[in-house]
């Protein structure tokens, strides 16, 4: 490489800032879409990772009160009939139902049973609609997010051709800045789908788990509530 060629080669940005600023707007708004939507997906990553724990903790300080061998009907008293804790709510809809069915003569209305495990499985249903809320985006971006960086990759690489094309030089100082710009516009929608794709998984396992444990806990406390019917 010529001395003048090692000069302009020297002088040419190829920090992050510098790729993005000599970048065409076409592959310009795609590096934004694409930042944003890595931004938007840690942000639900972040919220649903601290949601899960705090479920986990109360759905284990309720397990802990619900089997302490106090009186439900004094559980609940303490609970209200409306909790901040998800598995309080699905308790809570169990008896409220459960004190609705009971007659002015203290019998219960007939098919009682089946309206108490009806608002438990509404109440249970509702919890895992808050709790999946938002992982229908991290699957979106992990799917979408390397095409739109190819993309930007496709375009960013035509618009290096063309400026050959115009100045009808191969070196490397033509080439190299609108390749390493394309290639940033990938590198970008892997940062965005990667961490998608990995927390989607992880996080969707972890609201199955919390949902099952509110699932069970419906099936023992139905079936707590099917003796004293019998009884």
């Amino acid at each position: 490489m010529d001395p003048q060629t090692l000069a302009l080669a020297q002088e040419i940005d190829f920090s992050m800032w510098g790729l993005f600023a000599r970048a065409t707007l076409t592959v310009k708004v795609v590096m934004v879409l694409l930042i944003l939507a890595s931004v938007w997906g840690w942000a639900i990553i972040l919220e649903k990772l601290v949601s899960y724990r705090k479920a986990r903790r109360e759905a284990a300080k309720f397990d802990r009160a619900f089997w302490s061998g106090d009186p439900l009907d004094e559980l609940f008293d303490q609970i209200g009939t409306e909790p901040k804790g998800r598995a309080e709510r699905v308790f809570a809809a169990g008896m409220t139902e459960w004190r609705r069915s009971h007659r002015d003569d203290g019998g219960l209305i007939a098919g009682a049973h089946a309206r108490i495990d009806r608002s438990m499985d509404v109440s249970i249903q509702k919890e895992s609609e808050e709790l999946q809320r938002g992982l229908p985006v991290l699957a979106t971006v992990g799917s979408t997010a390397p095409f739109v960086g190819l993309f930007g990759t496709v375009w960013g690489i035509m618009h290096a051709f063309i400026e050959i094309a115009q100045q009808q030089d191969t070196s490397l100082v033509v080439v190299a800045p609108g390749i390493a710009e394309a290639l940033f516009a990938t590198a970008l929608g892997l940062m965005a789908a990667i961490p998608a794709v990995i927390f989607y998984n992880k996080l969707s396992a972890d609201a199955d788990r919390v949902i099952a444990g509110y699932e069970a806990f419906a099936d023992e406390f139905s079936t707590i509530l099917s003796r004293q019917l019998d009884s």
